[in-house]
């Protein structure tokens, strides 16, 4: 292997490979017998028919920002962390049919950056969007803020490269947005985890730049009235509406708290993020936002708002929504659950947690925030005041299987842009069919029958 991926291509010493085997939280943290670092698709076949040959395990790798440990190794096996971070390049961008060819380890902002210099915009954005690596965001299928009119990573996907369990490479790098030749084989490793095949390239969909955007943080009594502040704003701008995300006012606290001049311009019990774009310059899309925070605040839908005056103040919108996460991390973390609702049902869902929180964990405390265009919903429950996530730890499990069955009571999923990685396997259990779970056991053995990609991950008991 060594041989295949020359000098500082293998990290194998203890210290060198400790930052590849935790997960980013730091909940999760297995020896692997070696990093390897491929910088083609051939070193990464070369080391998969090795790692075939000797039995040994393989942990795709990126840049392990997931939130369910889908990208370190699982406690047993030997396992190889396989880090696509050196495969970075944009092979090729084309202007007239709108697409990007990146490998596997180009950063999200890498390939956003890529696109904006061609005259171009690639609409998914998230908050790890500086480290996040394509292949990744693919094999998670991850999801953000702009999903609601652009749709996840799978809809941005038109073609890719992998590397099989037994070393084959199959090209299917096309750019055609029809090819009606037989199963979309794409489709297979796109939100798999890794555990189907390895994802070293992509060819993508760009769409025109953004010519002009206009942003208002408003301030909402409710979800219902959040809800509806959403549909009107849907219903005048259309597709132009491409972000819409929910805070509850303790959450948007977590984020301001931890934001360079993150202080909130008002307080209310929950906010929206509203965002119209277009691509044309001739249209005015602040005139349409100000028309619907108008007969909102007339309303008595919305309480209060703020419209960001230049791109400075969006971006600093944006980045308190972002810095959520982070802020929750820094003040003792949570029990963290992605879960979606249709839509309609997203009032319904923030109140049963509210609910169940009130009479089950009293002490806790709910940090509900999210995608509310799409019905995606982070409820996160933090620990009582003075507790760390130590003491709530024999909670921890009760907490996430009364979370996961009140969505999936209501007609929604467990797992809505997260993944399944190693610590959602149970609700996998719970909530998938016999059948559903048969047909994922069976596709996973016909491509990897020997079960080396990403073992442990996303299909229980695979």
């Amino acid at each position: 292997m060594s041989a295949v991926l020359g000098q500082g291509g293998l990290l194998t010493a203890p210290d060198d490979r400790a930052p590849y085997e935790s997960d980013w939280r730091g909940l999760v943290s297995n020896p692997a017998c070696a990093v390897a670092l491929p910088k083609t698709a051939a070193q990464v076949s070369d080391i998969v028919r090795l790692c075939a040959e000797h039995g040994v395990a393989i942990v795709p790798q990126g840049g392990n920002t997931g939130l369910v440990a889908g990208a370190v190794p699982i406690a047993g096996p030997e396992q190889l962390i396989l880090c696509l971070n050196h495969m970075n390049r944009v092979r090729e961008i084309d202007t007239v049919a709108n697409t990007i060819v990146a490998e596997a380890g180009l950063t999200l902002v890498e390939l956003q950056n890529a696109a904006a210099e061609a005259g171009r915009f690639f609409p998914v954005s998230l908050g790890a969007e500086g480290s996040a690596r394509i292949g990744g965001l693919i094999s998670t299928n991850a999801g953000g803020m702009q999903v609601l009119s652009y749709g996840s990573m799978r809809a941005q996907v038109l073609g890719l490269e992998v590397v099989l369990a037994d070393g084959r490479i199959w090209d299917g790098l096309t750019a055609l947005p029809k090819d009606n030749t037989g199963y979309d084989l794409k489709q297979l490793f796109v939100g798999a985890e890794g555990t189907l095949g390895i994802i070293t390239a992509a060819c993508l969909r760009l769409y025109p730049a953004i010519a002009a955007r206009a942003s208002t943080l408003v301030g909402v009594a409710s979800p219902e009235a959040a809800l509806r502040l959403f549909q009107a704003a849907r219903a005048a701008a259309g597709s132009g509406l491409t972000l819409c995300e929910y805070m509850e006012e303790d959450a948007l606290a977590l984020g301001a708290a931890h934001v360079a001049g993150g202080a909130l311009p008002f307080v209310a019990p929950s906010y929206l993020l509203l965002e119209i774009s277009t691509p044309d310059s001739a249209h005015a899309p602040s005139a349409t936002l100000e028309a619907v925070l108008t007969q909102a605040l007339e309303q008595g839908v919305a309480t209060d708002a703020v419209i960001a005056q230049s791109e400075r103040e969006r971006l600093h919108f944006i980045a308190t929504r972002e810095a959520i996460s982070e802020g929750e991390r820094a003040e003792g973390g949570a029990v963290k659950h992605d879960i979606s609702v249709p839509l309609g049902k997203t009032p319904e869902m923030v109140a049963a947690v509210h609910a169940l929180v009130a009479q089950k964990y009293p002490d806790c405390r709910p940090n509900i925030f999210g995608h509310v265009g799409d019905g995606n919903l982070h409820i996160n429950i933090r620990p009582p005041v003075g507790q760390t996530m130590a003491d709530l730890a024999p909670r921890k499990e009760a907490i996430t299987v009364d979370i996961e069955a009140l969505a999936v009571s209501l007609g929604g999923s467990f797992s809505a842009e997260h993944g399944i990685g190693q610590f959602r396997l149970a609700g996998m259990e719970a909530h998938k069919s016999s059948v559903a779970l048969d047909l994922m056991r069976s596709i996973k053995h016909a491509l990897d029958p020997a079960n080396l990609l990403n073992p442990g991950k996303t299909i229980p008991g695979a």
